[in-house]
């Protein structure tokens, strides 16, 4: 049976969001429905409302998630009524010329719900990345459900369903960090201090964190940066040499999504290093470089997809690290919000004052 429930939407371009009632189907095959405990604000639901993204509107925002199932549809048997999941945006499909090439992180088509949600006159909403979990419950593919340790606190462990992941993946699984190295990360957001996290899991020796902002440069000395850099008080690219016996980072992550900053990250690496852009830009945004540095330069240059994660191998690993006390997802929570406050947070985090707000569910136990 349908239920109506509370979410949050962006009508159109710009517009502030807005509460409504969601109409969610009863899950058919190979779908979940999910009662969302706890959902970060995160910037990508601000590009949707700003319109960058696409203009499918209106939206059903929210995809960074954990919660508990409520229902399954025909065909799901990995699922049953009372799992504790984390929402990932990538379900993978098994079938595709990626995943048969045994490299589902990438899996190019993967699954969303076949219903759609609605408003309660019809119209179809958009979810966020395939989620739309700001709101009280959604509907999702079950392979978007990923089932973790049941005690981990929801506003902590979501944090994974979206830029946690993207941070730690680009680092570990992208970077390809490892042990004895030294890391250079541009951009000290969430994103970014869960790339400066993962590089510690990684064993990176030497940590260097940059940013404009000094609040966010000590977070980064909170997650394991052994080094800080102000870019606004000098040559980032020679403060890195500077740090690294003049020779470069061996992989350096640019989690802003500028070309100033790509650029920096490209010269800020040693010879043969890594550059890894986890940062978003926008379709507009150009690059114009000397083809030569590409070449004499060597090494490589890779983009992160959602920090090339395989959630059903990631997700649960992550949590383990959690709960053991090895990662501190607790630290990405700034503040945790209800359901009408999200727009107040996409101010918060446009000014740069939190790293992640956490809208949390009536009823939920935050362990």
């Amino acid at each position: 049976m349908a239920q109506e429930v509370r979410g949050v939407i962006a009508r159109s371009k710009g517009a502030p969001v807005e509460i409504a009632t969601i109409v969610v189907p009863a899950p058919g095959p190979g779908e979940a429905v999910v009662k969302v405990q706890a959902c970060g604000v995160c910037h990508t639901d601000l590009h949707y409302r700003e319109g960058g993204i696409n203009d499918e509107y209106p939206f059903l925002l929210g995809h960074e998630a954990a919660g508990i199932v409520e229902a399954v549809g025909d065909g799901v048997t990995d699922l049953v009524p009372g799992d504790f999941v984390i929402l990932n945006w990538r379900a993978v499909c098994g079938t595709c010329r990626a995943c048969l090439r045994g490299r589902p992180w990438y899996c190019f088509a993967t699954f969303n719900a076949a219903q759609p949600m609605t408003l309660t006159d019809g119209t179809a909403l958009s979810p966020a990345l395939g989620i739309g979990a700001f709101a009280e419950k959604t509907l999702v593919h079950s392979g978007q459900c990923t089932k973790v340790d049941p005690s981990a606190s929801p506003a902590a462990v979501g944090l994974l369903g979206c830029g946690i992941m993207a941070g730690i993946g680009a680092a570990v699984n992208t970077g390809g960090v490892t042990r004895g190295d030294s890391v250079a990360v541009i951009g000290c957001g969430g994103v970014g201090n869960a790339a400066v996290a993962g590089a510690k899991l990684a064993g990176a020796t030497k940590i260097i964190a940059i940013d404009l902002d000094d609040r966010k440069l000590a977070w980064a000395k909170g997650f394991g940066a052994t080094h800080t850099i102000n870019a606004g008080q000098g040559d980032v690219v020679e403060a890195v040499r500077e740090l690294t016996d003049g020779f470069g980072a061996d992989v350096v992550i640019e989690a802003v999504g500028r070309p100033e900053t790509w650029k920096q990250a490209f010269y800020a690496r040693d010879l043969a290093g890594t550059v890894v852009l986890v940062g978003v830009p926008t379709p507009d945004m150009r690059l114009d470089m000397p083809l030569i540095d590409f070449f004499s330069r060597g090494g490589s240059l890779k983009s992160s997809w959602y920090g090339d994660c395989l959630p059903s191998r990631d997700f649960p690993y992550l949590v383990d690290l959690y709960q053991q006390g090895r990662l501190d997802l607790d630290a990405f929570v700034t503040e945790t919000i209800a359901l009408d406050q999200v727009e107040d947070a996409f101010t918060k985090m446009h000014h740069g004052d939190v790293l992640r707000s956490v809208v949390v569910f009536s009823g939920t136990e935050l362990a």
